[in-house]
């Protein structure tokens, strides 16, 4: 008998940089901060680059047509987790975009978060340092390959590593 594969949903995001910085989205949790690239899930009718489009809308004021730029799908990242609560697996596969801004296109940006009740505040960090934060999906490593001076990679790593119980802590 064959089992069915599992349903994944898929989350689509973006890595959003502007002169050496990520933008990223802060919550204070009782287990610490927490850093979220901005996206959100890709919903069965939905095509991922429209998904993004609306994410970015919702979440940051950020309407990807009037930009001169487009996202570029850079890495996919697996997740399978346990939940606090759930003894189900939580699974989820990130797929993560970058994103490079205009100086006019950041200025207009909100400055919290859009969509959620707790209007989380948008964050600019530099990217040595956002690469060393609990970042949602666990990104670090990666984004500590974008090079200083053009956001550029400097691998041409795909697929990342997988989010695990063993390697990220839900905070």
């Amino acid at each position: 008998m064959n089992t069915p594969a599992p349903a994944i949903s898929i989350r689509t995001c973006a890595v959003i940089l502007h002169d050496n910085h990520i933008c990223l989205i802060h919550r204070e949790r009782p287990d610490g901060d927490q850093y979220s690239l901005p996206g959100g899930l890709v919903h069965a009718d939905e095509e991922v680059p429209a998904a993004l489009a609306l994410e970015l809308k919702e979440e940051l004021g950020l309407d990807l047509a009037e930009l001169t730029s487009r996202p570029e799908l850079l890495w996919v990242q697996d997740q399978i987790t346990t939940r606090l609560g759930s003894s189900a697996p939580f699974r989820r596969l990130h797929l993560i975009h970058v994103l490079h801004l205009s100086p006019d296109a950041r200025q207009t940006m909100a400055d919290t978060e859009q969509d959620a009740e707790d209007h989380a505040p948008i964050v600019w960090t530099e990217i040595d340092r956002a690469a060393r934060l609990h970042l949602y999906p666990a990104v670090g490593e990666a984004i500590g390959t974008l090079t200083k001076a053009t956001g550029q990679i400097a691998t041409a790593l795909v697929l990342l590593p997988p989010i695990t119980d063993r390697t990220y802590r839900w905070r």
